[in-house]
């Protein structure tokens, strides 16, 4: 059920950002759905092989050159997802920092309270 949640989520942020960002653009949210499906996938495989290639740069940019992966990422899946499109690189860098603060507001509004112990 969590995973669903998830993945509802992080449709619901990619419509956000589509509306946010200039040069950012999601179809509708059945293209949201997809993209956020192919984006996962995609930063669960190359982007985690990427993250660990470059640590070494990104421990020199204090983390900043994460996020140049993460829009790579967002561009990468744009090949694959009909009704998903970036314009820009930097649109897509723009995208991925408000995309990360917008899946963790999210995530901080649905998330379970802290049981009692």
């Amino acid at each position: 059920m969590r995973l669903l949640l998830n993945w509802l989520l992080s449709a619901l942020s990619l419509m956000i950002v589509a509306y946010v960002v200039p040069g950012f653009h999601v179809g509708g949210f059945i293209a949201a759905l997809i993209a956020a499906l192919v984006i996962g996938l995609i930063n669960a495989t190359l982007g985690f092989f990427l993250k660990i290639v470059t640590f070494p740069l990104a421990i020199l940019t204090l983390g900043i050159f994460w996020l140049v992966v993460n829009a790579l990422m967002l561009r990468l899946a744009t090949w694959f997802v009909p009704g998903f499109r970036i314009d820009t690189f930097w649109a897509a860098f723009l995208g991925a920092v408000v995309l990360m603060l917008v899946n963790l507001v999210l995530k901080k509004l649905v998330r379970e309270p802290a049981r009692d112990r």
